[in-house]
């Protein structure tokens, strides 16, 4: 993997028209990623063209402004996607329009999407990904930079409390913050200050959710409780993580309806258990204890939950 830092800087050079796309309903680390490489880009090659592309979610615009580009107008242009592991859940790029494409990520993927891959799977983000790109390279960065990816990687690691943090996530966010002035408060600020509706909302999840027997918590929000309480239908996915360390909780799922896209966003969380097998089997996928779907019918959302509490069953019994 040692070579692949200089392979991704030595493409980046060759083209003068970039675009960078990441999952659709971002997080932190996939919008906090993009702008991050964006702006990396610009800042090392001012004469590039540079475009981070996806729809815009309201909550994350302290991160940056998105771009918008006519990819028909695109003549030799290099396509960057992060954050996520296969063309299908891309947000805004059409990989026929590029002349070559490269893909950053720490998910899993079975096969090969793009001509040149970072994949790391035990990486807490992308965004620590980017950040080991900056220093095996001589790429420069700015206090600005160093705080988005600073974010991200706080947020994807949920402050360091996943299993996915390790010594190398440590080491290179302690360089972040040695290296370049982060404004930490205003970061938290922004990455955790929640409205009240947002926490009524909170605390109608755990007053109304189902758990089983088995360990598995479950609840669908209708979008009438969505619009009772005044928020959008990306917040219950992102305070999926406010619901570890539940005694009584092993494994616990989100359902949601995006009337958009008319489809059921499905978020997975696990202490533990290997749940990203099982959601890959309903159209889904992810990490081994954060992983999420998207379904047509309500029923295959019932399938999904009663796999999935099947699965906190078999862990039980090994335990007994």
């Amino acid at each position: 993997m040692v070579n692949i830092y200089k392979q991704i800087v030595k493409k980046i050079k060759e083209y003068d028209e970039i675009v960078i796309a990441r999952h659709i309903g971002p997080d932190p680390d996939a919008i906090g990623s993009e702008i991050a490489l964006r702006d990396l880009i610009k800042h090392n090659f001012p004469n590039k063209k540079v475009y981070a592309v996806g729809a815009g979610v309201s909550r994350f615009k302290y991160l940056g402004v998105l771009d918008k580009v006519d990819e028909s107008k695109l003549t030799h242009a290099l396509l960057i996607i992060v954050d996520v592991p296969t063309f299908e859940r891309v947000d805004s790029a059409y990989l026929p329009r590029y002349d070559y494409s490269i893909k950053i990520d720490h998910h899993p993927c079975d096969h090969k999407v793009c001509d040149l891959e970072l994949v790391d799977t035990k990486s807490s983000s992308v965004c620590q990904l980017i950040t080991e790109l900056i220093y095996k390279t001589k790429l420069k960065i700015t206090d600005e930079i160093a705080s988005k990816l600073y974010l991200g990687i706080v947020a994807d690691s949920d402050r360091f409390l996943l299993s996915y943090t390790t010594p190398k996530t440590l080491e290179l966010s302690a360089k972040l913050l040695n290296d370049y002035n982060i404004d930490l408060m205003t970061l938290y600020n922004n990455l955790y200050e929640r409205g009240l509706d947002e926490r009524r909302f909170e605390a109608y999840i755990i007053n109304n959710i189902t758990v089983t027997e088995n360990g598995f918590g479950y609840i669908k929000i209708e979008n009438d409780i969505i619009k009772k309480f005044g928020v959008d239908s990306s917040t219950a996915s992102n305070m999926v993580n406010d619901f570890n360390f539940i005694k009584e909780i092993k494994v616990w799922a989100f359902s949601s309806y995006d009337e958009k896209n008319e489809q059921f966003k499905i978020n997975i969380r696990s202490r533990g258990i290997v749940v990203n097998e099982v959601a890959s089997k309903f159209n889904g996928g992810g990490h081994k204890f954060a992983s999420g779907a998207r379904l047509k019918t309500e029923s295959e959302v019932d399938d999904l939950f009663n796999a999935l509490d099947e699965l906190c069953k078999i862990e039980k019994q090994k335990e007994e």
